[in-house]
């Protein structure tokens, strides 16, 4: 008997359709369709697989009122920022088109002989860069597009010579579909083999765990919470021949703001910070979920009473804040449970309002000592949903206590260290020794995909602080060195191009 998944209206709850689950033997088909479309893909030259990148981003935008529909109808986000997403998706798409038609794949590192004898000397060497094959790719609930069946994952992972097989997530199931018929009808218009791009569906662990245990898959690509990555991440490892798994988890992102720019820039900072967590009804990754302030800094600053006064700003800014509906009634479910959490862990909270029966959520707005944050690890959980966590520090060193027991995190904000000098060279080492990404200036949410971008940390943010998922640096985690030595001419005119 087929098993039926159901899509559900994100606003009212209801039913929208239902659509098959992939069987065991359907997904084991789906794997070794990759695996063998893998040789003529990896052998494609950059200007074929951008042409495959290039199709899918104007199938996607041909195809926009419909799927800009069906994504706002599964999750609630309504027009404006899926039609944005959309944009961004298309973007990306065309941006590892033109990374791999420039050869960035391909490139290679030529080191000619050296006559004599070691160490100095050494044979004819060239260092090459090859697809690690068949990735397994676990859509995002928070981005229907841009970490989705056509996603930045997908897309470097093609660019990169790998095939894909898509998990698409519950929470969209109908515009994954949707979005899948114009990669099928892509990949029949180029000639390619279906098998390349991949779709497989399921509810529960058991078919991802199936997935990323599949002989024929080379490496995992995730997007999503800690604990869902971090069991996907130890199937990886503890399969009889491990691969690579990256998986961008949970994040805090924490908010340093210094007494001496709230003093002046207070009030519209607040206005902005509240945006922030209440973009999207807190559903990014990068959401700023914990907000550090120094109450005692420096001799002659009132810190605390400029803190005080922030907290007020904050607190009024945030509760006129409109949150649309949450993705899933499991995600709002989770919602509750880490705020109810927070206050069983001993967080005051200073902006909770109950919302009527269906209706979104509420902004929440908690308070902490840095001492009881450092003490219990409950309180560094990330909460995922319009919500934010204020620890007040009674120093410097206090605040890079907090920061060193958050452990790892997408992002931290530092606003304030304007001039050079030991308190903000302490605070810099202090963020960069957890985040990927350390701004100075606005907020974290809104990831740019470019060149310099770096969109993971250390664990609990990401399995492999080392690789992005977003930007031009993710092709990478696709592709693994060889060395050729003395390798025959024919090979070494290859340049890099793989056979």
């Amino acid at each position: 008997m087929t098993t039926l998944l159901s899509s559900f209206c994100a606003r009212t709850g209801a039913l929208l359709a239902e659509l098959p689950a992939t069987s065991p033997a359907q997904l084991d088909a789906a794997c070794e369709a990759a695996a063998a479309a893998f040789p003529l893909w990896q052998a494609a030259t950059g200007a074929e697989r951008a042409a495959l990148l290039r199709a899918l981003a104007s199938a996607l935008e041909a195809d926009r009122e419909a799927l800009v529909a069906l994504a706002d109808q599964e999750t609630a986000l309504g027009p404006v920022r899926l039609n944005g997403e959309l944009d961004r998706t298309a973007f990306q798409l065309r941006r590892f088109a033109d990374i791999a038609e420039r050869g960035e794949p391909f490139a290679f590192i030529d080191d000619p002989a050296v006559a004599g004898a070691p160490p100095a000397g050494h044979p004819a060497m060239q260092r090459w860069s090859v697809p690690l094959g068949p990735v397994a790719m676990f859509s995002a609930s928070n981005f229907p597009f841009a970490f989705s069946v056509l996603g930045g994952d997908t897309a470097s992972a093609l660019a990169a010579g790998c095939p894909v097989v898509v998990k698409a997530h519950t929470g969209h199931l109908q515009l994954s579909n949707r979005v899948f018929g114009l990669v099928q009808d892509a990949l029949a218009e180029l000639g390619l083999p279906s098998g390349l791009i991949a779709l497989v569906q399921g509810g529960g662990r058991d078919i991802g765990v199936r997935l990323i245990r599949h002989p024929a898959i080379a490496a995992g690509a995730f997007t999503g919470s800690t604990q869902g990555g971090a069991a996907l991440a130890a199937e990886a490892a503890s399969r009889p021949r491990p691969i690579p798994f990256f998986g961008e988890l949970g994040s805090v992102n924490p908010v340093i703001a210094l007494p001496d720019r709230l003093a002046t820039d207070g009030a519209a900072l607040a206005t902005t910070l509240a945006g922030s967590i209440a973009l999207g009804c807190g559903q990014f990754c990068t959401n700023p979920g914990l907000i550090v302030l120094i109450d005692e800094l420096q001799p002659g600053v009132a810190a605390k009473t400029v803190n005080d006064r922030f907290v007020a700003q904050l607190r009024e800014a945030l509760g006129g804040q409109q949150p649309h509906a949450m993705l899933t009634r499991s995600m709002r479910g989770a919602f509750e449970a880490g705020v109810a959490h927070w206050e069983e862990a001993g967080a005051e909270l200073l902006l909770r309002e109950t919302a009527e029966a269906g209706q979104p959520p509420r902004p929440v707005l908690a308070q902490v000592s840095a001492t009881e944050f450092i003490a219990r690890a409950a309180l560094r959980e990330e909460v995922f949903g319009p919500s934010s966590l204020i620890v007040r520090a009674a120093s410097l060193s206090q605040a890079l206590q907090v920061l060193q027991a958050v452990g790892g995190s997408l992002t931290v904000t530092l606003w304030g260290v304007e001039q050079d000098g030991d308190r903000s060279r302490a605070l810099v080492r202090g963020a960069m020794a957890i985040a990927g990404r350390v701004l100075f200036a606005g907020v974290p949410t809104g990831v740019a995909v470019t060149a310099a971008q770096q969109h993971g940390g250390p664990w609990p943010s990401s399995t492999r602080p080392e690789s992005t998922s977003v930007g031009d640096a993710a092709l990478a985690r696709f592709l693994r060195p060889v060395c050729l030595q003395d390798a025959p001419a024919w090979l070494v005119g290859r340049q890099g191009r793989p056979v």
